[in-house]
């Protein structure tokens, strides 16, 4: 890897400073360890990506797509577009070989400012409140056989959320390897799950059962077509296939990434838009769109339908898929924060890596912390809606930074290098998505960016101030 920049921090007891170099035998050098090979690499894809959306609420596409064949669609076109980001991604991350995603790529095209105020969102809202969700979902789903007459007790829900965080959290500082292992066996867990749904579709077309999939019936609507209802339906679409650009965050540790980086990406998004194009194509082989749209947990109520007494194996499938979700974000949203520190835009303490398990430690503790003080709070759901916008927004800017890295850098070696076509079309259906979003929610893209704004005086303060008196230094641990 080329020479990056030196971490700020000393970890070791003989003060050795820290480096983003890889690891180089007797130069007593800490780094992160280069040990995400290609299944892992595809299982923290797939593992953020499929979380418990696909089991719980795929009704959010339907119920805008006003018919089952154009939410099919909408999927398929969606799995498109996914696969087109990741591409351009895949350049990027080849081109800039920094843990950090999309973070790096804007912060080194664009600018510290640029750079930083995607942190600040991340590192504020983004993240925690993702996992937090993510968590509480997970003890949901294991409580809920307890209490079938009623809904699990709050304090409860949040009891055993914490206890989930603080497991894969130990996990994570204990070793990368267990780490990516949880992500491995979760990740298989949830696509035999998903396998199973799949599968059931498959017997119940062979039974006749394929009402809603004939051309006469599919696009028969419910409620009329609306252009702004569609765009809606492609961008709850997008928020399914949200995470696709993990693998960016943790380029550092992969195993020779000019090769796994592309292949990651091209064996897990079609593999992605496969299993959620046919999970929702067996859920309407047992459901008619009305018991869809009025279920809360589509895969259970499928479930319920078919299984019988196996039911249960929903609800579990789902605790599980909520399981690996934590685990994956846990570990890519660290590295963000590892990166982020590395880079001087956090404190110097969050770049710290473990001397024997070369593990970021400060980082996931941090990112631990943050996200069990989201649990403190009832308001999570709208805090995603803030923010939304703001993510999805950067990652237009990210694949626009590609043009620009073009113009400005074009004799650049990339090792992969695609036709600039694949992010203008990106970048035309974001523009589009994001537009709408911020005509028809004027209210929230305007306090998520907001709330992303609020980063600036701080980016002023702490990292552009280079004359800082030597208590405020001392103070935020940012330079030393």
């Amino acid at each position: 890897m080329t020479d990056g920049p030196r971490l700020r921090g000393n970890a070791s007891a003989d003060g050795d400073t820290l480096s983003s170099e890889s690891t180089e035998e007797g130069s007593g050098r800490v780094a992160l360890k280069k040990e995400i090979g290609l299944v892992s690499a595809c299982g923290i894809i797939v593992g953020n990506i499929i979380g418990s959306g696909i089991f719980v609420s795929p009704k959010g596409v339907l119920e805008n797509a006003s018919s089952v064949g154009l939410a099919l669609i909408v999927w398929i076109v969606t799995g498109v577009i996914t696969a087109i980001g990741a591409l351009c991604y895949a350049e990027l991350g080849v081109t800039i070989p920094k843990s950090g995603g999309d973070y790096s790529y804007v912060k080194d095209i664009f600018g510290g400012l640029a750079g930083f105020l995607r942190l600040w969102i991340a590192v504020l809202v983004i993240y925690p409140t993702n996992q937090a969700v993510i968590a509480l979902t997970f003890s949901n789903y294991v409580l809920q056989p307890l209490f079938p007459s009623c809904f699990p007790p709050e304090n409860g829900l949040r009891l055993l959320a914490a206890v989930c965080l603080l497991l894969l959290t130990w996990v994570n500082c204990s070793s990368v390897r267990w780490a990516t292992r949880v992500q491995d066996v979760f990740t298989t867990g949830k696509l035999l799950a998903l396998g199973l749904i799949i599968i059931m579709g498959f017997v119940q077309i062979c039974k006749g059962e394929y009402y809603w999939l004939e051309p006469a019936h599919a696009f028969e609507t419910f409620q009329p077509y609306d252009i702004g209802q569609i765009a809606l339906s492609f961008l709850q679409g997008s928020f399914a296939y949200g995470g696709w650009n993990f693998l960016n965050y943790v380029t550092e540790e992969l195993v020779d990434p000019y090769k796994n980086l592309p292949r990651a990406i091209f064996i897990s998004i079609p593999l992605v838009t496969f299993v959620y194009v046919f999970a929702n194509i067996a859920y309407v082989t047992a459901m008619s769109p009305q018991e869809l749209l009025a279920s809360n947990a589509v895969a259970v109520t499928f479930g319920e339908k078919l299984l019988g007494v196996m039911s249960w194996i929903m609800p579990i499938s789902v605790a599980l898929s909520t399981f690996g979700g934590v685990n994956g974000s846990l570990f890519t949203s660290s590295r963000l924060f590892f990166a982020g520190a590395r880079e001087g835009h956090l404190p110097r303490l969050l770049a710290m890596i473990h001397v024997k398990r070369c593990t970021p430690i400060p980082a996931l503790l941090f990112t631990c912390i943050s996200t069990l003080l989201m649990l403190c709070t009832s308001d999570m759901y709208t805090l995603i809606n803030y923010v939304g916008f703001i993510n999805y927004l950067f990652y237009g800017v990210t694949v626009a930074g590609q043009i620009v890295l073009r113009i400005k850098q074009p004799d650049l070696y990339r090792p992969i290098k695609v036709s600039l076509v694949w992010p203008v079309i990106y970048l035309l259906f974001w523009a589009f998505l994001l537009l709408f979003s911020l005509y028809s929610e004027p209210v929230v893209c305007g306090l998520g960016m907001a709330i992303m704004l609020t980063g600036v005086p701080v980016y002023f303060l702490g990292v552009f101030w280079d004359n800082k008196p030597q208590c405020f230094n001392t103070f935020i641990g940012i330079h030393g």
